[in-house]
């Protein structure tokens, strides 16, 4: 068992020493390896085509688009490095990127104080605000704040802020188990299997174009709204710690955009969201 344990300790840092630097190489160029869901709409998703600019997946005859791949495209053009996109599951993200797997994460990940233990972020990309979903026809559709979802079902993505921290903040909730992602949250609402979800503006925003028959409630402003703090709305690339290079690099990038620029590109994802244009 040691001896097991010991091997898998070698090839973890052999597997990172290769990618210290930022980047794997990768025919003479710098290569940027981008870890995300594609299928986090609209920030990430997967589709058929290179329509609109969407990328390969690596490893797959499929293409990665969103406003993440928007940005990363941005990102590998400023500082000089080759695009490739990886998708994995949501919770294999951070063990890829420490592990040397990918270089960053780009998948709408807030900047929390417990995941900047291991991992290292830039400043934001994204400042997303918390907002609730529920369906048009619902009792809770009419709430003013969060206290008129008292008595609601209620759930989120696994492994968020939205259902770690948000969530438990409506009093008298029932909260049902966390959902893998964000369109299984979203088929567990329209399907009448919970009340309400939690998520952000982006993701709301993006749902009610596909889901007519469901509404947004916004309390950011209300007395009576989500109690959140900057962690939790700022979303930041994440990459393994002491990459100072590639993160200063990217950083230098990102202080070349406005929150007005985030917002249009933003607003181009959610326009050409898959579903919306089915």
């Amino acid at each position: 068992m040691k001896k097991s344990i010991a091997i898998v300790i070698i090839l973890v840092l052999a597997i990172s020493c290769l990618a210290a630097c930022g980047g794997n190489d990768s025919g003479g160029g710098n290569v940027l390896r981008v870890g995300m869901e594609c299928e986090y709409a609209p920030y990430n998703w997967t589709q058929s085509t290179d329509a609109n600019g969407a990328v390969p997946i690596y490893g797959s005859n499929d293409f990665a688009f969103g406003y993440d791949v928007i940005i990363a495209k941005f990102l590998a053009d400023y500082i000089g490095y080759e695009l490739e996109i990886h998708r994995m599951d949501w919770d294999s993200l951070p063990p890829a990127v420490l592990t040397g797997g990918i270089d960053a994460i780009i998948a709408g990940m807030s900047v929390t104080a417990e995941r900047q233990m291991t991992l290292d972020f830039t400043t934001p990309y994204y400042y997303a605000s918390i907002v609730a979903l529920v369906r048009a026809d619902s009792p809770f559709a009419s709430a003013t704040g969060i206290s008129g979802f008292a008595g609601a079902s209620a759930t989120s993505q696994l492994n968020t802020v939205w259902f770690d921290d948000i969530l438990p903040q409506i009093p008298n909730i029932d909260i049902k188990s966390p959902m893998d992602s964000a369109p299984a949250m979203l088929v567990a609402l329209t399907s009448g299997a919970v009340d309400l979800v939690v998520t952000d503006m982006p993701t709301a925003m993006a749902a009610v174009m596909v889901y007519p028959e469901l509404k947004l409630l916004d309390f950011t402003d209300s007395p009576d709204g989500f109690t959140v703090s900057a962690e939790e709305i700022n979303l930041g690339i994440a990459l393994k710690k002491d990459n100072t290079e590639l993160l200063d690099k990217l950083n230098e990038a990102l202080a070349t955009l406005t929150n007005a620029d985030f917002e249009r590109k933003m607003n181009e994802a959610i326009r050409v969201q898959p579903l919306a244009t089915d």
